[in-house]
């Protein structure tokens, strides 16, 4: 084994010496390669061949000339090719030879299929007199890369160099029939496919006849098969028409879907497919108004049928003109009595058409709705009643919504009813809000922290007041709100009329109050305030 590795690399030499002398390798860099060549060539000479170690030499030699190529350009020597690079290509068309006569199959099943493409354009473009390398290289393309149009462009190109060869001639036809032999069967199979997947069809439909998702994929099946006529439509006339025809037959097959299963899920397929269809772009406004009528025709449909699902309607509402808006959102209300957010879709049409029967609705919507729940209705009604009616009626309002809305919705109208009273009323109206809400539990904190923001707006804020409303928030949130201590602490020690000696008890009653990791918190952020760094 030793002597024919002795062997090859005394045959690489040559080439060797002429990359050192021309300059385009430097000494160090010969010796680094005949080191890696050495170890690559006994890799290959073990009795145990293994398919990794052609593969890793080829690639080797691959960017050797890759390498050659780039100092080649650099330096803008040309000369002795034949030297060198044709020395190397001949040792890769070796290995692949001996690597492939080995396994019998494509061994190259990596990056090196496009590199040794590469090779073989360098040797024809080097050896392009020799009918033999044009034949593998097509060959090649052919056969390992399963490209019938690289292996013609090579035998097309090999018989202008060799117009007399008939070798090349009989290796041509013999892949021009190879190719047509294979055409051939792709079509029958293609065929055969074809048939199969039409007794699926078949069998899809009977077997999940009562599924809306069969339906829904057979009917947008319809968008994909093209034409029924022969001819490619051309003209924008013919593509909108073509495309119409298409979207005609998937409504045909979802109306034969919900006449076959009468359900709110086939209902919903269908009125989805005609949404998506409106939502896609088209110049054509012809097209556009297609989509528009036949949607809202499906959606009318679904809704004598009483089988439109509630979240539909507001895709209905957003699709109609305004007054058939109103139409369509009082039926949704009928439909879906129980619905707090039906209701509010019908009054914010309502509100948005400036209607006179807005106050009318909003009441016939609390005799459907139950008490939990409502916030959004009460928070649309004193919203809308800011705007169209009288203080009075609005602040009525706020009071009348804190009775009837559940607990712990009730915490939001507070605050909102806080930030109304000073909006609305200055300081001296929030004050009075403020008194009578301060018991009325349950609170939020954001609660109190508005009313001590407000506080602190006034030219002359009081201390006092400030000290009222920690108080307060700490007696409700004081266990689990580190902050909440830190901000009290801070105010008596920064106010005009603060009292720093009041922080030494704020602290021993946080500390007494605060649980869990709050303790902790406190503890570290009060180190800071004590420094000046908080």
């Amino acid at each position: 084994m030793a002597e024919r590795v002795e062997q090859r690399l005394e045959d690489r030499v040559p080439e060797l010496e002429q990359l050192e002398r021309v300059g385009l390798f430097t000494h160090e860099e010969i010796r680094a390669v005949l080191k890696k060549a050495t170890a690559l060539e006994y890799k290959i000479q073990r009795r145990a061949l293994r398919k990794e170690d052609f593969i890793n030499y080829i690639q080797y030699e691959i960017n050797l000339l890759e390498l050659i190529k780039k100092r080649r350009a650099r330096t803008g020597y040309s000369f002795k090719k034949e030297e060198i690079e044709s020395s190397i290509m001949h040792r890769v068309h070796s290995l692949f030879k001996r690597a492939t006569g080995k396994w019998k199959v494509s061994f190259v099943s990596f990056n090196a299929k496009h590199q040794l493409s590469k090779v073989f354009s360098t040797m024809l473009a080097i050896h392009p007199n020799k009918p033999a390398l044009w034949i593998m290289a097509a060959k090649w393309e052919m056969e390992t890369r399963l490209s019938s149009e690289s292996a013609r462009h090579l035998f097309l190109r090999a018989l202008r160099f060799h117009p007399e060869c008939p070798k090349l001639y009989q290796e041509y036809f013999r892949m021009e029939l190879m190719n047509a032999e294979k055409q051939r069967k792709e079509k029958k199979e293609l065929e055969r496919a074809k048939m199969n997947l039409v007794s699926c069809y078949v069998s899809l439909q009977a077997e999940y006849a009562d599924n809306p998702l069969m339906w829904d994929y057979m009917a947008r099946r319809e968008l994909e098969l093209g034409s029924l006529k022969s001819t490619e439509p051309t003209t924008k006339q013919m593509k909108v028409s073509e495309m119409t025809q298409r979207e005609e037959r998937c409504c045909a097959v979802f109306e034969e879907a919900v006449t076959a299963v009468p359900t709110e899920d086939m209902w919903k397929c269908y009125v989805t497919f005609c949404l998506e269809r409106c939502k896609r772009k088209t110049n054509s406004e012809e097209l556009k108004q297609k989509r528009l009528e036949r949607t809202l025709s499906v959606f009318s449909k679904a809704h004598e049928s009483s089988l439109l699902p509630e979240a539909l309607y507001k895709q209905w509402v957003r699709s109609s003109l305004s007054q058939k808006a109103a139409e369509v959102a009082e039926a949704a209300t009928k439909c879906f009595s129980l619905s707090v957010e039906m209701w509010q879709m019908r009054l914010q049409v309502l509100i948005q058409l400036k209607s006179d029967n807005v106050t009318q609705c909003f009441e016939e919507a609390f005799k459907h709705v139950k008490s939990k729940g409502t916030l959004p209705l009460w928070t649309l009604w004193v919203e809308w009643s800011e705007v169209a009616n009288s203080k009075e009626d609005t602040e009525a309002l706020y009071q009348r919504s804190l009775h009837a809305i559940a607990p712990a919705e009730s915490v939001t109208m507070k605050e909102k009813y806080l930030d109304w009273a000073y909006r609305n009323g200055g300081y001296k109206k929030v004050r009075r809000v403020f008194t009578s809400l301060h018991e009325s539990r349950p609170l939020s904190l954001d609660f109190f922290r508005k009313m001590i923001e407000i506080e602190k707006e006034q030219e002359s804020c009081k201390m006092l007041h400030l000290r009222e409303y920690y108080e307060r928030a700490l007696r409700e949130f004081g266990s689990a709100d580190s902050d909440l201590w830190l901000e009290y602490i801070k105010e008596e020690l920064s106010h005009p009329q603060g009292k720093p000696e009041n922080s030494g008890s704020i602290h021993w009653r946080a500390m007494k109050m605060l649980q869990g990791d709050q303790v902790e918190d406190f503890i570290s952020k009060y180190t800071l305030l004590q420094t000046g760094h908080l």
